[in-house]
């Protein structure tokens, strides 16, 4: 017990002095890498209550995805660090009040935070252990399907819209077109050329 306390202030500390350097960091590169670390704590967060399926949920597809994503778009982006630092000043007012209204909801929210009787509890009806990973499907697919469907839809029209605005036409760019290239004729595709006898190539 005293050493999972231990641990628990361990990747607590670590996982906040790491969101403060995501932020705080000059280098946007060194902000991802902080993202990171920030990341693999709360993971051992999870594991260290149990939630080991949110832990490699939250190492996969956040550490392995997305933060590398980050990391690689931030790296081939000519960022002027000077402009960054700039915006970051004239804005800092806006995203301080936009925090305190976050952390107002957040201290709400775990204030009044409760286990709802009328979640189902199928471990206690058939007496077989359930795992964190049966009961998250349960309860996510049940309660929160619409909820669960309306997340992925956003997601599909955010990735829809992310390519359409970066697509872009280009002249001098040559492109391949399918139905261009199955309606050419053979008198478009091929041409005979008779050289005269004798006369070689030039």
């Amino acid at each position: 017990m005293i050493v999972q306390a231990i641990m628990f202030y361990v990747f607590a500390a670590l996982a906040v002095a790491s969101g403060v350097l995501v932020v705080s960091s000059r280098n946007p590169v060194h902000s991802v890498l902080f993202l990171i670390a920030a990341f693999f704590n709360a993971a051992g967060l999870f594991v260290l209550i149990g939630a080991e399926f949110l832990a490699m949920i939250l190492v996969i597809v956040y550490v392995g995805a997305v933060a590398v994503l980050f990391l690689f778009v931030v790296m081939m982006l000519d960022i002027d660090f000077a402009q960054l630092r700039g915006g970051f000043v004239r804005y800092l007012p806006i995203g301080a009040l936009v925090g305190f209204i976050l952390l107002a909801e957040l201290l709400l929210v775990i204030g009044s935070w409760a286990i709802s009787p009328g979640l189902p509890n199928p471990a206690a009806a058939s007496g077989v252990p359930l795992t964190n990973t049966r009961a998250l499907g349960d309860i996510l697919y049940t309660r929160y399907l619409l909820a669960f469907q309306g997340a992925g839809l956003i997601l599909l029209v955010a990735m829809v819209g992310a390519i359409v605005l970066t697509l872009r036409r280009r002249a001098d760019v040559r492109r391949q077109s399918i139905s261009a290239q199955l309606a050419r004729t053979r008198a478009q595709s091929v041409e005979v050329v008779r050289v005269p006898i004798g006369s070689g190539s030039q």
